[in-house]
């Protein structure tokens, strides 16, 4: 069962427990990196924390935050991420198929839930094209490391 690595901070709490639930039903287990309740926390933290065991791991990653813009513009920070924020079902396949991110940033406050499950199924269920200007791409976007 594929694992994915999933956090948030405080603005993408409630949104986290339920995407875990969704992960479940989807087939999916999950690792959650925190935080553990709805208290005030800082997303950079929460950010760094998922980047790099998906960094590590070569895996996937969720990241959930008011907007999805804070956890997106710092997981972009770690070596190996290419984190995307995705508000519709095209941001997330096209992230996928011909960006290959790995990690999924969404906004609690700028997404109904219904719409962020669907998200979340297409990016999971969508892979990277096996067109070669694509890969030459994400190998220019790694080269900037």
């Amino acid at each position: 069962m594929e694992k994915i690595i999933i956090g948030s901070d405080h603005g993408g709490f409630k949104l986290k427990e339920k995407i875990k639930g969704y992960l479940k039903e989807l087939g999916y287990d999950n690792e959650d990196m925190g935080p553990f309740n709805d208290e005030s926390s800082d997303y950079p933290d929460y950010a760094k924390k998922v980047a790099k065991k998906v960094a590590s791991e070569k895996g996937k990653g969720i990241l959930i935050c008011g907007t999805g813009m804070g956890m997106c513009m710092a997981a972009n920070k770690v070596n190996g991420i290419r984190a995307a924020l995705a508000y519709d079902e095209y941001t997330a396949k096209m992230s996928r198929e011909h960006n290959n991110s790995n990690i999924l940033c969404l906004g609690e406050r700028s997404l109904k839930e219904e719409m962020a499950m669907k998200i979340v199924k297409i990016w999971l269920k969508t892979p990277f094209s096996k067109e070669e200007r694509h890969h030459k791409r994400v190998d220019k976007i790694m080269d900037l490391e």
